[in-house]
């Protein structure tokens, strides 16, 4: 795989942007679609909102270990293409729901097969050295910049159309890329890499057990959990803080969400190259996780819409803490046990994700009531700002005695 190493960077990379842009075309017109289904108010689909990330999250939990297993048996390629897949179901589903009940099957849907970042990610570690393995893990958040870049921007433009035009886009697209990925994607573990599918592991607990024969990342699972959980504060309730303080139409939100992405792809794709080797792994994920508090506490006390853009560099900037924790933490495990661990991290991601968006959006929901004690939308970055907080905490006991030369490989 050796030689191969740069070309199939190249396809995961494309296949990823591919992906999150479809992702990304849709956030803009989620709140919309909602209110229509229900008839409520933007308050009322906030809870709607966070019920349905969910329903995905919680699938993705109890089905990440599973598919991460597969993908050590049977290679990341066909796991990646089932995944892909059925976004491309997922998303016909949310364009022709006329009830609320067919967003949550299609979420549902979504979350059991939705394993092509889990897959991705064992993809990168696969032909990847130790050299460059937190390098090429920060080409993950880049793909999602530039996702984010095109996608939202997209979104919004088509939502003028119908709020369900842009879920048609995101179902063709993502099709699309299982076709690129179909025939151009080559497989990334060798026979020789491979082992037998273990039931007992195949499943969020036995995959976070599994992590328990090495201490560096059983330390840092819960710097992770802290950090994702932070991090939900921006992806349940950006959209509906934007639209309830600042009164942003659905372009609006695109547009913003299209200068995230731009903000993460100059990070990820290229700053991370630059400071990560010369700040070392330890060094990245502290002052990452400082800039990554700093930037949701500049959001919750934003009241000019022109603040949510300043705050965005430093929240960012946090981004190079990311690729470091993982380099850190793949380095910990031999290659047959990638797909294991990249699974279990899903998991542990999709925990937050069942626990972050209730948490984020009904503290939105709360303070944005009329009935509320202090009216203060943005409650949820403020507590995402102290999960960041306690984050680097943990960080700072977990690493104290980490040194780059313990990599396995």
């Amino acid at each position: 795989m050796t030689q191969h190493r740069k070309p199939a960077m190249g396809f995961i990379f494309a296949t990823l942007i591919i992906d999150i842009t479809g992702l990304g075309i849709i956030i803009p017109v989620f709140p919309k679609l909602i209110q229509e289904l229900t008839g409520g108010t933007l308050s009322e689909a906030s809870s709607y909102g966070g019920w349905l990330l969910f329903s995905f999250a919680i699938m993705q939990f109890l089905f990440s270990p599973v598919l991460g297993n597969l993908s050590d048996q049977y290679g990341r390629r066909p796991i990646l293409l089932i995944s892909l897949l059925g976004f491309a179901i997922d998303y016909l589903f949310l364009a022709f729901a006329p009830t609320i009940v067919w967003l949550f099957v299609g979420r549902l849907i979504a979350g059991v097969m939705g394993a092509s970042i889990t897959t991705a990610t064992a993809y990168i570690a696969d032909i990847s050295t130790p050299e460059n393995r937190a390098q090429n893990f920060g080409l993950v958040g880049a793909a999602f910049g530039l996702g984010f870049i095109i996608g939202p921007v997209i979104g919004g433009l088509l939502g003028q159309f119908g709020s369900r035009v842009p879920f048609l886009a995101a179902a063709a697209l993502t099709f699309l890329n299982f076709l690129y990925g179909y025939f151009i994607l080559p497989e990334s573990l060798a026979k020789e890499n491979r082992r037998k599918f273990d039931i007992k592991r195949a499943n969020p607990i036995g995959s976070l057990l599994q992590l328990r024969k090495y201490p560096v990342i059983s330390g840092l699972v819960g710097c992770l959990l802290l950090i994702y959980l932070a991090g939900q504060a921006v992806q349940s309730t950006w959209s509906f803080f934007t639209m309830e303080q600042f009164s942003w139409s659905e372009r609006a939100v695109g547009y913003s969400l299209g200068f995230v992405g731009l903000m993460v792809a100059i990070v990820q794709g290229g700053l991370i190259r630059y400071i990560n080797p010369k700040l070392g792994p330890k060094r990245s994920v502290y002052i990452g996780m400082v800039l990554y508090v700093i930037g949701l506490a500049f959001f919750a006390f934003a009241y000019k819409g022109w603040m949510m853009y300043a705050a965005l560099v430093p929240y960012c900037l946090g981004g190079i803490s990311g690729p470091a924790l993982q380099g850190i933490m793949s380095g910990q495990v031999p290659p047959n046990e990638q797909g294991e661990l990249q699974g279990a991290l899903t998991s542990l991601i999709s925990l937050t994700s069942i626990i972050g968006p209730l948490l984020m959006t009904n503290t939105f929901a709360y303070f944005t009531r009329p009935e509320a004690i202090v009216y203060f939308p943005g409650a949820a970055f403020l507590l995402g700002a102290v999960f960041a907080l306690a984050s680097l905490i943990v960080a700072l006991k977990s690493l104290a005695s980490y040194k780059a030369e313990d990599a396995i490989h």
